[in-house]
């Protein structure tokens, strides 16, 4: 099944048409508080944010948030939450600065025939609010302890998601790495207290499980999607504690902090708009909860209350190469819209996933 989901062009989330007074120059007004974040009603599809001066601002919709980018920037967010919901949507500022939404992780846009394009950004945020809450010195997870001789429990889950072969289900977003998908390893602690060099390959082959492919159930690898590791950095992923999108500093990071209690963890990702195509990926950032959520690299028959990281990157990892959630009746799908604790089986793609990846690349 593919879903594609028109850009909202009215401002509301109840899907009740409301009327939207224009402005002189034929866009919306807003109606922005001098403080705080703002609404799709504050800041309406149509309206511009120029004229309204709403750039750098906040727009929350369903608990989640984005940062106004820039005129030709749509900025994403997709949260992976523990009350079994999808939550996320796009915000896009075209190049006249006229706003428009995708109040759910789809997109209207399903033609890939673009290129990739210099990323434009001229001015990178090195700001505190793009910083981690968790000062580098800490590390909210501790580490795996791994009881010698116990066996990892990826190859009993991989045969439990048999299902995985069979379901084709899948959703797109409206985003394509057109060329390759450049990141970094950030800054403070990470899930499962890996070092840095060890949560390097922990994503890497996160990374590499959508890029490659990796499935059991027969299909060959016909994705042309490519990543490359760039190394470690001071900066740390564009998201602060309430699962909202800071401004973009243009580096790709992964990383783990403080995010919402019932966020697992969240994607965000900036394109540049092409009508008629999918955006163009700009930067993509993924970020753990370590805060408030405990990880593991290798679960066991002993595991309790840990997520995977690996099986929660390869999930990430589809945000950011433009797949969407998958909801109930597909649980054994990558891209479900929940993740479960000591469970691996998301690592492995299932028939829906590989037919994402495919129609986008």
């Amino acid at each position: 099944m593919v879903a594609f989901a028109v850009l909202a062009a009215v401002p509301g989330l109840t899907g009740t048409a409301q009327a939207t007074t224009q402005g002189a120059d034929g866009t919306a007004v807003c109606n922005l508080p001098e403080q705080g974040p703002l609404t799709t009603e504050n800041l309406p599809a149509g309206s511009s944010v120029l004229t309204c001066g709403a750039i750098g601002r906040v727009v929350t919709v369903d608990g989640t948030g984005v940062t106004v980018p820039e005129p030709g920037t749509t900025v994403s967010v997709d949260v992976l939450a523990t009350d079994g919901e999808a939550h996320g949507f796009s915000l896009e500022v075209a190049a006249d600065g006229k706003v428009s939404y995708a109040l759910n992780d789809a997109g209207a846009d399903s033609s890939t025939a673009g290129t990739d394009v210099p990323d434009h950004l001229t001015n990178p945020t090195h700001t505190a609010a793009d910083l981690s809450e968790e000062a580098d010195s800490v590390d909210a997870d501790a580490p795996d302890v791994i009881v010698e001789g116990e066996a990892e429990l990826a190859e009993a889950d991989t045969a439990a998601a048999a299902g995985a072969c069979s379901d084709g289900a899948y959703k797109t977003a409206d985003r394509k790495e057109y060329g390759t998908y450049q990141w970094y390893i950030g800054d403070g602690g990470m899930p499962a207290g890996l070092s840095r060099t060890d949560a390097k390959w922990a994503f890497w082959d996160a990374i590499d499980n959508i890029t490659d492919s990796y499935n059991n159930c027969g299909y060959t690898d016909q994705v042309g999607a490519k990543h490359n590791y760039l190394g470690t950095t001071s900066r740390e992923s564009d998201v602060n504690s309430s699962d909202q999108c800071t401004s973009r500093d243009g580096v790709s990071t992964w990383d783990a902090g403080n995010l919402k209690s019932g966020t697992i963890a969240m994607a965000c990702s900036w394109t540049f708009p092409m009508p008629g195509l999918k955006n163009d990926l700009l930067e993509a950032d993924v970020r753990y909860n370590t805060a408030d959520h405990n990880f593991t690299n290798k679960p066991t028959s002993s595991c309790s209350n840990k997520y995977d990281v690996r099986s929660v990157g390869t999930h990430e990892a589809g945000h950011v190469f433009g797949l969407g959630h998958v909801g109930s009746g597909h649980e054994n799908l990558t891209m479900y819209k929940n993740s479960r604790t000591c469970m691996t089986k998301a690592r492995t793609l299932g028939k829906g996933d590989i037919l994402a990846l495919r129609s986008i690349y």
